[in-house]
């Protein structure tokens, strides 16, 4: 890891004041920058003020910019106004690594600002200020902190744990009603002129920032791949293991290289498919309650890189971390739950059958980039043979070799399951606009 030259402060695009860029600089600036900062948001009155910092401890867990829990108290305590708070920063000076992933937050601190409007069609943690420095990437975001585990909230669950997880279909479920509702609701128009513009859909930025899949190195990869399954096979479910699926996938991978542009343009051809969209509901990105009547409702956290992009690639990256037997029990159903939350929300009428044809194509996109799995994994677990399985305490620890397992699996077992590699004929339904489903 290398440091990168540390900011202390940066002028905010949004609101005009002067931010700490690190919880050092946010500890210095005090209750003084507070009282500013969430005045001019609306989120503290105008004769309310922010009295003392209780406690700040940053919180170095997972993603890129640095984040930190902080508690305050107010001259005047009121309603809706918690004391405990968490703040998430665009920069990481001490890791350049993590530091070059502060693109993120730009779309993040608008979403932020917009969720504090009436009508914000799926719960988001109260945004109390959130503001950026475009030309240096420095952001902040504080807001309230959810209180996991705490009343009728459940505690938190991590990524690809499902194991763990009480009623699956249930929580995910409350995921893919919340984004179908985001996503129809942005449709319908209802959250203004603005979200358009806070969010454009950029199709040449998009392409320009997507990896491309060189045919050689990919079939390095691919190797590399098939031969880390084949020395562990007690990681992946069988028919994964198998080497005729194997050799079949290695074929497949290459026509999806020659393809991919295809594939791409097809993926975004689709207006009434392309909406505003969270990238990565996934279950540790959310927070669960009960409702007095029982329904289970999700909140969603974690918005970087929010923006417009094909709802089918929002709902895998809700859904790409369940446990395959999800997949191949329930993903139908889901994609229908999908489609009827989101015309009720607003958005067009879609076809259960094509946006499940987008997500099939998505995934076999996602699947060539997930062939770099191997070293990460090895690099947590240098001893896989040791484990018992997917499911032994050392994946449960180390959560990159867990995360990049788990992806793996669910990408290749839907690449068995339902054939991705049908996708690839020459007259596959795709390519012939004349033969959608009706």
């Amino acid at each position: 890891m290398t440091e990168t030259a540390i900011i202390d402060w940066a002028r905010g695009d949004i609101f005009g004041l002067d931010f700490p860029a690190h919880p050092e600089a946010l500890n210095a600036g005090g209750p003084d920058f507070l009282t500013r900062a969430f005045r001019s948001s609306g989120a503290l009155a105008a004769d309310n003020s922010v009295t003392r910092i209780t406690a700040l401890d940053e919180w170095t867990l997972g993603g890129t910019g640095v984040k930190a829990l902080l508690s305050v108290a107010y001259e005047r305590d009121a309603p809706g106004l918690p004391h405990d708070l968490f703040v998430k920063f665009s920069r990481n000076f001490r890791d350049k690594v993590r530091d070059g992933g502060r693109f993120h937050m730009p779309p993040e601190v608008r979403l932020a600002n917009a969720s504090r409007g009436p009508d914000f069609p799926v719960a988001v943690p109260k945004c109390f200020f959130a503001d950026i420095q475009q030309d240096t990437l420095t952001g902040i975001i504080i807001t309230e902190r959810i209180p996991y585990g705490q009343g009728a909230v459940e505690p938190h669950y991590p990524k690809c744990m499902d194991q763990i997880l009480p009623e699956p279909l249930a929580h995910y479920r409350a995921l893919v009603s919340n984004l179908a509702r985001l996503s129809g609701t942005y449709k319908s128009g209802r959250l203004g002129d603005g979200a358009a513009r806070d969010f454009p859909f950029d199709l040449d930025a998009m392409a320009a920032r997507r990896p491309r899949f060189e045919v050689p190195l990919l079939v390095k990869r691919i190797n590399r791949l098939a031969e880390f399954i084949l020395q562990h096979p007690h990681l992946v479910p069988a028919h994964i293991a198998d080497p005729a699926f194997l050799d079949g996938f290695r074929a497949d991978a290459v026509l999806v290289a020659e393809q991919q542009d295809d594939m791409m343009r097809f993926l975004h051809s689709r207006p009434e498919m392309i909406a505003l969209c969270h990238m990565n509901a996934n279950i540790d990105n959310a927070w669960f309650w009960r409702e007095p009547d029982g329904a289970l409702r999700a909140g969603l956290i974690d918005w970087g890189s929010v923006g417009q992009m094909s709802v089918a690639s929002s709902i895998w990256g809700c859904i790409g971390a369940a446990e395959p037997e999800t997949h191949d029990r329930h993903l139908d159903d889901l994609l229908a739950l999908f489609v009827a939350e989101y015309a009720r929300a607003g958005g067009p009428i879609l076809d259960p059958r094509e946006l499940a044809r987008h997500l099939e194509l998505h995934v076999m996109m996602s699947a060539l980039h997930m062939t770099t799995a191997p070293p990460a994994i090895l690099r947590e677990v240098p001893d896989p043979g040791a484990a018992t399985d997917r499911y032994d305490p050392v994946f449960t620890a180390n959560e990159t070799a867990r995360v990049q397992l788990k992806i793996t699996v669910s990408l290749l077992n839907m690449w068995a399951r339902r054939d991705l590699g049908g996708l690839l004929r020459a007259d596959a339904p795709w390519r012939h606009p004349a033969t959608r489903p009706s």
